[in-house]
């Protein structure tokens, strides 16, 4: 795992496994960011972390836990995957404000803001009014900041995304989307937001779940490589990273969990419909981790150069780490 290239995947939510891990390592990836929960409240996150305890426990030899951004060069330099968690919601915290330094003492290094939906905190995309940062929200932010909580508005609407943004000291990420111009997917972001994410010093992770590209799963890696060139000029190469939110061998059921929780009694498809419910179908070129050498290449067939391409597929999700999972105490004392 001493490759001179970082690779770091800012988004995967699979049915975890050995299998699933040795195909990190044979693909070269560095480091994951992987989904602690979607709609499950304290307990249940509590669990949630007791499980991925027990696969550090279980699997010590391939994986170990990324709780900042120097144990990614610990775990290439140990030969093992570097696992950083996020929460897909703020349903962890429930309403209470003391849980936000709880979980990031806890490991949870990432926290979005919604989940599609409006939260206690903020408005999801799927909304019809985008009602931006609510008054819980605002004080939300500001312990993120305060205990180097990673703050991700990638199912959140524009309004607050960018109030969001405004709000923040520490910069804002989107682990997982793509551009609006590229595919006009709900969840996909307008120029204006990745823009601002960008002056935040934050970081956009391209997605490679098909309902968020052109073509869906037949989306060619030229296209892919293409919107990634194009929103390099748009963003800065240094604000653009890979986050594919690859579902591996996850059942239909899990599928149903992320897009209804608990809160709808009729069944919501989300990005799918009635017709099309399932799982989308994955890219012929990014089956599983072990495919990540075909975007290398692509990047490089689309004119990257060999510095930039380390940017984007892994020394960006460092840096970000480095600036944003850091507790601002300690900041403020390594500035002195």
């Amino acid at each position: 795992m001493s490759q001179e290239m970082p690779i770091v995947d800012g988004l995967q939510y699979s049915n975890w496994s050995r299998k699933i891990f040795e195909q990190m390592r044979e693909g070269g990836v560095d480091a994951v960011h992987a989904t602690l929960v979607y709609h499950e409240n304290t307990r249940e996150t509590l669990s949630r972390l007791g499980e991925w305890n027990r696969r550090f426990e279980a699997h010590g030899d391939l994986i170990m836990p990324v709780r900042q951004a120097g144990d990614i060069e610990r775990a290439r330099q140990a030969g093992k995957v570097g696992i950083f968690l996020g929460a897909q919601n703020c349903s962890p915290i429930e309403d209470d404000i003391d849980m936000v330094a709880v979980m990031r003492d806890l490991g949870l290094l990432i926290m979005q803001l919604t989940y599609n939906n409006q939260s206690l905190l903020a408005c999801g995309c799927y909304e019809a009014e985008d009602s931006g940062i609510t008054r819980f929200g605002r004080q939300v932010i500001r312990e993120m900041n305060r205990v180097g909580m990673v703050i991700d508005m990638s199912h959140s609407a524009e309004r607050s995304t960018l109030e969001a943004v405004e709000l923040s000291e520490r910069p804002v990420i989107i682990s997982h989307a793509n551009p609006a111009s590229f595919h006009p997917a709900k969840r996909n972001k307008s120029d204006r937001v990745l823009a601002a994410i960008a002056e935040s010093g934050g970081l956009l992770g391209f997605s490679a779940y098909p309902f968020h590209l052109k073509n869906g799963p037949d989306c060619s890696l030229e296209d892919f490589c293409d919107m990634i060139a194009r929103t390099a000029d748009l963003m800065g190469i240094e604000h653009i990273g890979i986050g594919t939110d690859l579902c591996q061998a996850q059942p239909t059921s899990v599928l149903e969990w992320m897009r209804n929780g608990r809160w709808s009694k009729e069944m919501d498809y989300g990005e799918g419909s009635k017709a099309n419910a399932d799982w989308p179908r994955p890219l012929p070129w990014l089956r599983d981790s072990r495919d990540f050498p075909n975007l290398i290449a692509g990047l490089r067939r689309r004119g990257f150069d060999e510095a930039s391409i380390r940017r984007v597929m892994g020394q960006n999700w460092i840096e970000l780490l480095e600036r944003a999972a850091v507790p601002a105490a300690a900041t403020e004392e390594a500035a002195a």
